[in-house]
This record gives structure tokens, C-alpha cells and sequence, in this order.
């Protein structure tokens, strides 16, 4: 074995003889996953997540307060503290259904999107950057890029938070469009359906989206205390983005992977949509 835990005589990443005793499921996995397991009596407590969008306003009563919030400076390439708040409204709603769902977690915003929903994918590569180098659980993100340059550096991007353990959650463009990082195998993509149940959710059998939440008809926290009703995919990629966090309070142990199984056993068949 080398200095840098390398047995010379195996493949680099190989699994020596000793290493065989840990690669098992851990005692805590239990024999029959349901939704009591996944999250019975979790609130989403401690756990940081961040919504990457327009900006949230932490005084809207539907979002409760934020835990900080901060906006991509495109001009200085750099990241300053928000004092805007949200600029066109999408941010605060997805807010408002995460913390509907998971009313303990930590809220963090990063305004990449500008009024009128106008936004750079630079400014989109820079908020995620920083929500994942802040050490957010679960990233929020209900917006996407179609240009091909930014792909490369969003997929980075995407493999760093997969394997520090920080769940993206992607909404599936809103039209039948190539774009990304919903289309990335290592984020939890989402579309929508039509159903009213606020845990009520699917599992795709055609990815590449990969579960179906509520976000037709959907009434959401808007800016300055109002409530409207809207539709897309948008609002069903918060609905997943609360209950992973209702999950990971529970289970912090697990991994993107580990996560991304759990939802795929207690998806709503057989009236499982409490």
C-alpha cells in the first residue's frame, strides 16, 4: 500500500481485501423503505438550502425568514450581499413551497435572474458555484441554460456537489428544449403534474426527467406578502427540494445516489401520497 492508500497491486479507485468489511449498507439502512422511514416527524431542521433564482423576500410570510442572501455582482464577476430582494417574484415562490414542506430547514438565496427574468449563464455558474462551496444540502434550481458553452463548466459544476454530498434539484425546461443541468444524471430532475397533493409525487419510467411533482396550478408566495396561482416546472422542482430536505434532517447520511433511491421507493403508487 502506498503513501496515498493506492495498493500498487489493484487499479487506482479499486477496492483492496480491507477495505471489503465497510463496503456494505450501513446498519442504519432500513429493510423496507417507506415514507414514515424517509421522513416521519422531520421538519427539514438544519438542513441549508439554497434557492438559485430571482431572489427571495425573507419577510413574505409564506418564507419566514432567510438565513442569508446573497446576489452575483456580473459586472465585478463577484458575489455581494443581496439587498434587492427578489426582482421578479419566481425566487420567493419556490421559497414558499420548500418551506411549506419543510418548515425547519436554513434558507439561502442567490439571485442570479434579474427583473423580467432576464440573467447571463455566467451569473447562473457563479450562484451555484457559491451555494455549494457555502455548504448548502439542497440547491434549488428552477431555472436552466440552452447555450452549449456553459454546459461544460455547469457539469463540473454538478459532479462537484454529487460528491460532497450537495443534492441539485432541477426543474425540466418548460418547453421541449435541450438544456441544462436538469438533463445531468447527477441532479434530481423534475417535471410536472396536475394532481393538488403537496407530497404527491412520481417517478418517471422515460427519463431523462426523473420524478413528476405538483406544479400545475399552483398557488405560490409573490412578492410584498401576495399569493397567485402559476403553472410550470418551475414550482414542481421545490416540492422535491423540500421533501429531500425532510429526508436529509432525518438521514443526513445519505448520499446523492442514497437519496435519489429513497424518493424512487416512496414515490406516490398505491396511494402513497401522504
Amino acid at each position: 500500500m502506498s503513501d496515498t492508500g493506492h495498493d500498487e497491486e489493484l487499479p487506482a479507485w479499486s477496492l483492496p481485501t480491507s477495505g471489503a468489511a465497510h463496503a456494505v449498507r450501513p446498519a442504519w439502512w432500513s429493510e423496507r423503505i417507506d415514507r414514515e422511514w424517509a421522513w416521519g416527524a422531520s421538519t427539514g431542521e438544519g438542513v441549508a438550502v439554497a434557492v438559485v433564482d430571482s431572489g427571495v423576500d425573507g419577510e413574505h410570510p409564506a418564507v419566514g425568514g432567510i438565513q442569508r442572501a446573497v446576489a452575483v455582482d456580473d459586472d465585478a464577476e463577484s458575489i455581494i450581499d443581496d439587498e434587492e430582494g427578489d426582482v421578479c417574484g419566481h425566487g420567493t415562490a419556490c421559497a414558499g413551497i420548500i418551506r411549506a414542506l419543510a418548515p425547519g430547514c436554513d434558507l439561502y438565496s442567490a439571485r442570479v435572474l434579474g427583473p423580467g427574468y432576464t440573467g447571463s449563464g455566467g451569473a447562473l455558474l457563479d450562484g451555484l458555484e457559491w451555494a455549494i462551496e457555502s455548504g448548502a444540502r439542497v440547491v434549488n434550481l428552477s431555472l436552466s441554460t440552452t447555450k452549449s458553452e456553459f454546459v461544460g463548466r455547469l457539469h463540473e459544476l454538478a459532479d462537484r456537489a454529487y460528491f460532497q454530498r450537495t443534492v441539485l434539484i432541477a426543474s425540466a425546461h418548460n418547453m421541449p428544449v435541450n438544456s441544462y443541468p436538469w438533463r445531468f444524471a447527477s441532479v434530481i430532475s423534475v417535471g410536472s403534474h396536475d394532481g393538488d397533493g403537496e407530497r404527491e409525487f412520481y417517478v418517471n419510467a422515460d427519463p431523462p426527467v426523473e420524478f413528476f411533482a405538483r406544479g400545475v396550478d399552483v398557488e405560490v408566495a409573490w412578492p410584498g406578502e401576495g399569493v397567485i396561482r402559476a403553472t410550470g416546472n418551475s414550482f414542481a422542482a421545490p416540492h422535491i427540494a423540500g421533501m429531500c430536505a425532510l429526508i436529509l434532517a432525518k438521514h443526513p447520511e445519505l448520499t446523492p445516489f442514497e437519496l435519489k433511491s429513497v424518493l424512487a421507493q416512496i414515490a406516490s403508487t398505491g396511494g402513497n401520497d401522504g
